[in-house]
Formats: structure tokens, sequence, C-alpha cells
């Protein structure tokens, strides 16, 4: 009696496609993402790793995991506030609304009452002027770094720009200011030493060739010791006899000063104290989308506007409509994160120990970001043996911890109260893996 070669048992291609839950699947998925996925069920069953009667309900399983976007959610446990690598500031819910509402057709660019072009991220620009009234025109472009290169370009082009040495810094994944500066065509006349630039160093450099002054905050690192720094204000004075415009690029995006970090830097001071031009970031402590804002005197912002090179670095529709919800909106969470009450922290972390039965130790959380670098931010966490982070992090949901000193921190700062259970589920899961895992072994 022949036997049936059980390839021949698997379901056809046409069949597959003709399921009804894949018909669902096409209005979230790309045929071409669908077909991949059948055949690797297909492949699956043919390898013999999979029988060919399950070929069917694995594609199902498959069609209902597989999302458009390859972008996991992912609860942040680490105490740092800003983590780059979670995409830095987590949007409000008024800026998720504004996205979705930007997703279609809007008036981005169009005056509705009249039917002519308008100015672009009106909105978005009316919030920040509302925000920061210091600021006699701002705008915004894609990120911090284009905002540099676009006021460099239009400001210096050819030209020198004037920068104390202490202040050119390296921002994240090794791209350095003085590289993205020399990439315009500017070129760079750095002064002073890498702990002191004195006023009469700034003096000596300006000149008919000097195209701009620039003030970097150093942000993601300190000098400590033998150092001295001009003023703002200083500089200012300097910069209006010469008649050369003073750029400031904070990089964090306060907009105003923050009783919880006296030291970091904000438009709103850096204008007062005689800056032309100030740089901010969005996803930082502003807890908006990745945007570079540019504050300050009109006649300069609208220099850099209608520089050619502002048409390349503009910032998109859903990020002008997500700022302005920001700016307008309640307290985004990198702002309710960085004054979150210790006391509710302690409470809280406390509530998932006791369920858990380990220990609570205290955590400082971190701005993160190049934000407010070695600055505290006391807290609480939970300690939990350090192999566990592994399965956290790849569970579902994804958590991250904190690995430090053989031990996984689980840090709630980050965290939304109403995932407290969510957590909680996660960690029992990971640890319930863990001695599974041990019992196997032990067996």
């Amino acid at each position: 009696m022949d036997q049936v070669d059980p390839r021949r048992l698997i379901p056809r291609t046409n069949d597959l496609l003709a399921l009804p839950a894949v018909h669902e699947a096409r209005t979230r998925l790309h045929e071409r993402v669908i077909r991949e996925l059948v055949r690797h069920v297909q492949e699956q069953a043919r390898c013999g790793d999979l029988p060919s009667g399950d070929v069917e309900p694995a594609l199902l399983a498959a069609l209902a995991s597989r999302t458009a976007t390859t972008l996991r959610p992912v609860l942040n446990a680490t105490g740092v506030i800003v983590h780059t690598n979670l995409g830095r500031a987590p949007l409000s819910a008024g800026a998720v609304d504004a996205l979705v509402t930007a997703s279609g057709y809007v008036d981005v660019e169009l005056d509705l009452a009249d039917g002519s072009r308008s100015r672009r991220g009106a909105g978005a620009r009316a919030a920040l002027l509302a925000a920061c009234p210091a600021a006699e025109d701002a705008l915004v472009v894609n990120n911090g770094a284009a905002a540099l290169v676009l006021a460099t370009t239009a400001l210096a082009a050819g030209r020198e720009v004037v920068v104390s040495r202490g202040e050119l810094v390296e921002i994240g994944a090794g791209f350095r200011l003085t590289d993205l500066m020399e990439s315009t065509g500017a070129r760079l006349h750095e002064v002073g030493t890498t702990n002191r630039t004195h006023l009469h160093d700034y003096a000596g450099a300006l000149g008919p060739d000097t195209g701009c002054v620039l003030k970097v905050h150093p942000s993601n690192f300190r000098v400590d010791g033998f150092t001295s720094a001009v003023p703002l204000d200083e500089l200012s004075r300097l910069t209006v006899a010469h008649g050369v415009p003073l750029v400031a690029d904070l990089g964090s995006g306060l907009l105003a000063p923050d009783p919880y970090l006296p030291d970091e830097p904000d438009v709103a001071s850096a204008l007062a104290s005689g800056a032309d031009v100030v740089i901010a970031s969005g996803d930082k402590l502003l807890g908006g989308p990745q945007a570079g804002l540019l504050l300050g005197r009109k006649e300069i912002i609208t220099r850099l506007a209608r520089h050619p090179l502002a048409r390349a670095v503009r910032a998109d529709k859903l990020a002008l409509a997500a700022l302005e919800a920001t700016v307008a909106g309640a307290a985004p969470p990198v702002v309710q994160a960085l004054h979150a009450d210790v006391e509710q922290l302690r409470q809280r972390t406390e509530r998932l120990a006791q369920a858990l039965d380990v220990p609570v130790v205290a955590h400082d959380g971190r701005v993160g970001g190049g934000g407010a670098p070695g600055v505290p931010l006391p807290g609480w966490a939970l300690r939990l043996p350090e192999k566990i982070a592994g399965r956290l992090r790849t569970g579902d949901p994804a958590v991250l911890p904190r690995v430090n000193d053989g031990s996984c921190l689980i840090d709630l700062r980050c965290v939304p109260a109403a995932d407290d259970d969510t957590i909680l589920d996660a960690v029992r899961q990971a640890l319930a893996t863990r001695e599974g895992a041990a019992a196997g072994r032990a067996g």
C-alpha cells in the first residue's frame, strides 16, 4: 500500500489565502506580509517542524499576533525618564489624540477662511510663543541637531563660528557638534581651554569674518574643579557691541525654570540673558515629539526660516500637532515622572514587594537624554534576581529593568500607576519561568 507523502497534506496557498481570517487581516496588513506568513508556516510543515494539520491554526495565530510595525511597547522600569533607547519622551494623551487627528488631511499649511496658503505649523508656533513670551518668534525643525545645522548654515556658512573648547561636545551615537557645524561650511574658531574660558577669549576672536558666537550647554557631562565659563548676559553685551548674533544651544528643552532642576538652563532665562536664538529639543524635558526648537529675535528666526535648508529639515504635520498639544496641554509624562511624589513611589513599590515577597531598596532615578547630568532623583525599586532581567525584556509586555550590582531593579518612576499590576504579573511570570527552569535542571 502506497504511503501518502505528508507534504501533499499541507494546505495549498490559495486555500489559506481564502480563509476569512486572512480576509480580515488584509484590512491591517499588506498582502506581501500575509503571503510571507503563509509561506513561513508551509515551510515549517515541509521541514517537519509543524504537522500539516497545524498549518492553518499556526497561520491564524501568526496573523493575530502580527502588527504593521515591529516596534514593541515597553514599560520603562529603569528610573531614567528621557530614555534615548526607548524613544525619549513618551507622549501625553493629548499629544496622542493630536497625532490621530493629524494622520488625515489637516490644515497644516492652509487658511480655511479664504482658502489661501498659510504659514506652516502656525498652531505649534503660537503655542510655543504663548508658553515662552520672551521669544519674539519660533521655528520648528525635525530635531535638535538639524536646528543647530540650520542656525550655523544661515548665520555662518563660509564664515567663523566662535565657540569655547570646553563646549565642543559629542552627542549620541558618536556624533560631534564640531562635525555637524563644519559640515555646513562654517569654520570653527575655538577659544579658551577645556576647563576655563574668559570673556577676553571671545573678544579676541571676534572680527569681520565672525558669523555668530555659539554657547553650548554641555548637558551630558560636567566639568568640576578649576573651571570658568562666560555667562550668557556678559557674552551678550560683547556680541551686541560687535553686531554678532549669539546662539545658545540648550539641548534639553526646558522652556522655563524648573525648581527640581535649578542648574538646568531654560529657554526663557537664556533669552532674558540676551541670546538672539535659543535651540532646544522637543522630545527631552519638554516631553513632546522629536523636534528642534528655535526661539528668539524675530529678525533672526525669519532669516533662518527663509534659508533653503529650512525646507529640508522642516517638521512634519505629526510632529507639529503633537508638539502643539504637548505645549498647550496638561503636564506630559516626562514632567509627571520628574515631579513624582517620593512617598507615593515608595507606597506603590512596597505594595508590589509585599505581593512578590522581595525587598525594596532606595534607588536614584535620572533625567536621561543628556539632561541634568549627575542629578539624582530619589526613589525606590524592587530588588530581584539579576537573571530574570532578560525574561522581563522579552516578555509580553516587555519590561525594561535596570541591572546593577548583581541585581535586577524595578523602578516605578516612569511606569504609570495604572500599569502597576501589569508589572506585578510580568515579574511573577519571569520568576515562575526561572523557577521552572531550575526545577528542570535539578530533575
